[in-house]
Order: structure tokens, then sequence, then C-alpha cells
């Protein structure tokens, strides 16, 4: 696949700024393991394509069934997909996609041909809609109650009937405006904006042609679903040779993020994962990068090297105010490389 090509849809956090940052660490691996998939720009964006073994995993069922229908049926998720911005719509596929969550998940780990097309088309497609993060994450004030989106009193009421998983108190859907900003943002980014009937036609040819390249670059990618250690044991590690890792890791609290963008524990994952990377670090088979904000977590062991780059900034940008919290958070960015990454010359990583 090309460098070109960018994931199909938003990742709050994304890393498609500092691919090449990794891949340079990293080298080209005989294995390369990515526990939180997420939109997979790091994997995308890997300089000459496929490795030999390649497997990444993401314990969000949306996620995986996004990627494993992409790769099984591209033509009927495109076709849930293409679909214009419509507010209604909106709102009302992210109810009924909450609703699903279990299923799709238990179905998934039960069943290793199940995938539900019209679930990953509308996923895909609302992510692309969707401003910011919180997209099917499960919290919010709106429910649905007998097919009619509601306003919850904050005590929970109704949840339990359409979203299976939010029992806590004021979680459901956060009701807010679909992306406008950016025209053609997501799975439109490659789609002509004319909208005759030829031209109509056209645009579904080149989002099934987009996707495609998506479905054939996962053609011999393990995909996983499930909790990150999972997929970081020997067996799919250092058994199978010279092995990247690239963790990206929901930032802990301590990172100074907005605490309710995860439905988990971030600090409990976050610091879990960091004491793995540095146990397996010390092997000279393994080449781990870790992404994380400044501050996030106490000092590495003498060896690991640390690399500053900045984020885009997303809507930050927007704002004039340099102290502004997503401004300065965007320039807190670290990679944290084990001792045995690749050593560029000229010191880019010292």
């Amino acid at each position: 696949m090309s460098n070109e090509y960018k994931p199909p849809f938003p990742w709050f956090g994304g890393k498609s700024a500092v691919a090449d940052k990794v891949w340079a660490a990293m080298g080209d691996v005989t294995n390369y393991v990515e526990p939180f998939f997420g939109s997979g720009a790091v994997l995308f964006l890997r300089p000459g394509g496929a490795g030999k073994t390649e497997t990444i995993n993401d314990a969000d069922g949306f996620v995986a069934n996004f990627w494993r229908a992409l790769l099984r049926d591209p033509d009927a998720v495109t076709e849930h997909a293409d679909n214009p911005v419509n507010e209604a719509d909106l709102h009302a596929r992210h109810l009924w996609l909450n609703g699903q969550r279990e299923r799709i998940t238990e179905r998934l780990m039960g069943d290793p041909d199940f995938f539900d097309a019209k679930a990953a088309g509308w996923w895909c497609w609302g992510a692309c809609c969707w401003i910011g993060s919180g997209w099917c994450s499960g919290q919010g004030p709106w429910h649905s109650v007998d097919g009619v989106m509601v306003k919850g009193d904050g005590d929970g009421t109704g949840v339990s009937r359409a979203i299976p998983h939010l029992g806590d108190a004021g979680r459901g859907v956060s009701r807010q405006l679909p992306q406008l900003r950016n025209a053609g943002q997501g799975v439109n980014r490659q789609i002509p904006r004319d909208m005759s009937k030829g031209a109509r036609q056209d645009r579904r040819e080149n989002l099934r042609a987009y996707l495609g390249e998506f479905a054939d670059r996962l053609a011999r990618v393990r995909v996983c679903c499930g909790d990150w250690s999972r997929v970081c044991g020997t067996v799919t590690t250092v058994c199978r040779g010279t092995t990247g890792v690239f963790l990206d890791p929901p930032y802990a609290d301590s990172a100074g993020r907005d605490k309710d963008l995860y439905a988990i524990d971030c600090g409990s994952v976050s610091h879990a994962v960091k004491e793995w990377a540095i146990e397996q670090g010390a092997s000279p088979l393994m080449r781990i990068v870790m992404a994380g904000y400044e501050g996030e977590h106490a000092a590495f062991p003498p060896g690991w090297r640390t690399v500053e780059w900045k984020a885009h900034g997303g809507y930050a940008n927007l704002s004039t105010d340099e102290e502004a919290t997503g401004r300065v958070n965007a320039k807190r960015e670290r990679l944290w490389l084990s001792p045995h990454c690749v050593k560029t010359e000229g010191g880019l990583w010292d």
C-alpha cells in the first residue's frame, strides 16, 4: 500500500504524524505487534509495505469488527459507509451502534468468521462525521427509549434497554453536531464532490477502491480483539525473530488528559504497559516504542531514549491562546525507545 494512504477514519490521539519516527526506531523487523491498533496509522504507513509477520489488536469490538469486515467483505462495508453527513442519521446510528457493542464483541471473540458489515460501515462513517473524541464511547446523557432519542435525568434511566454496558449515571450517547469544517474528511477524502448521477457512481467506486486498499494490506495481518497483553507473549513476539512492538495505550490520568475520554482505567493500563515494556525491552530481539505524554511516567531506566514530537493539535489549532490546553499538550507528546532500537546516524534519537 502506498504511503499516501492514511486510515479511513480519524482517531483521537492517532500517530500518523510520528509513524516515520516509529519505523526509523524499529527498522524493518521480521515480526511486528501493535496491541492498541485504533486507526492503524503506524502499520499502514510502514515503509516498504507488509512485513513477514504482523499482529494487531484492539480491545474495542467496533475497531476489530471494522477491520475484520473490511478484510472479508469490503463491498458491503463500502455500501454502509457511503452516506452524506446527516445529523439525524449520526445520532440514530450512534444509539444503535452502542446497543450492539456487547453482541458484536461477544460474537467476534466466539466466532472467527463473524463480522457485521453494517456496523462496520456505520461506525466508520460516524467516526468521520464526529467532532473530537467520544464516538461510540457510551458517555453522555442521551438514550434510546422505545425507538425515541431522549435525554436522561442523570440516573441512567432507560440505558439498559438499548445500551447494555452503560449502567453508570449520566452515560449514554453524547449528542453533538457532526463534523462540518473539513468537507470530504475520512471516508470521503478521496471521493469526488460532484453529486450528479454519474459522479455518485464514480464516488462509490472510488470509495470501494480506497477501502479495498486497506483490505488488501490486511490480507496477511492477524487481527485480534481483547486485552493488550494477549498479543504480547513470547509466542507472538521473540519466538518469531526480531520483533518491533508499538505501544500506544490510553494515556494515564497523570498525563493531564481528560479522564473521561476512555471507558477504562487508563492509569492502570498505561503503567502496566510501561512495566511490560521495561522488562521485555532488555531482550536484544525486542525493539519497543512506547507513546505517551511528558510527565506521565517516572523516568525510564538507563538505555532507553526519549523522542519529543509535536502533534497536529486538531481543533486546538483554532485557538489563538498559546496557553490553551490543547496547544500546550500537543507539545508534550513523547516516544520512549527501548535499548535495542535502531540508532540512526547523526544522533537523531539521542
